[in-house]
């Protein structure tokens, strides 16, 4: 038997939501932008260390602007997973998201939320990881779409998480 969870990515638009739903899917990487208008929806079927499979029902969504409130409610209803992705290179992509958390907590409590800081190939690690702890902001892994840079283990590990 299979089983089946809904994960939606959230975040700004430009974090690179899409790369990362593309490369863990489809294991692919585009250089191209190309700005996600709604939702769009894909399924990874991945093996669990038990040897179950679950159906990982993956919902890329559009960027939003200033608020985590601002993505359509309809696309957050059903969810086993939030992923908040942000930019490290770019600041105002985290600088509200606190604020976001504790949103998604409050609304959403029962639906596991993990925090992503993506495009580690354009940054040093060990001086992204101080700046961030400095300024205070929670993150669950650091992640390159590009190079793939801790993005199949940390949905390996999203995927244990929310079948427990």
């Amino acid at each position: 038997m299979t089983l089946s969870k809904k994960v939606v990515l959230l975040g700004h638009f430009g974090v690179g939501k899409t790369s990362l739903f593309r490369r863990f899917v489809d294991n692919e990487f585009s250089e191209e932008y190309k700005v996600t208008l709604g939702v769009q929806i894909k399924k990874k079927v991945v093996a669990l260390p038990d040897g179950r499979e679950l159906s990982m029902i993956m919902w890329d969504t559009e960027g939003h602007s200033d608020s985590v409130e601002d993505t359509r409610k309809s696309y957050l209803l059903g969810s086993h997973a939030f992923i908040y992705v942000f930019d490290i290179t770019r600041e105002e992509t985290y600088k509200h998201l606190n604020q976001d958390l504790e949103y998604l907590t409050k609304n959403y409590a029962k639906v596991i939320t993990k925090v992503i800081g993506n495009k580690l190939d354009l940054v040093k690690e060990k001086d992204v990881v101080a700046h961030l702890k400095e300024e205070n902001i929670p993150f669950d892994c650091l992640t390159s779409a590009k190079t793939n840079k801790n993005v199949q283990d940390f949905f390996s590990e999203l995927a244990v998480a929310i079948t427990q």
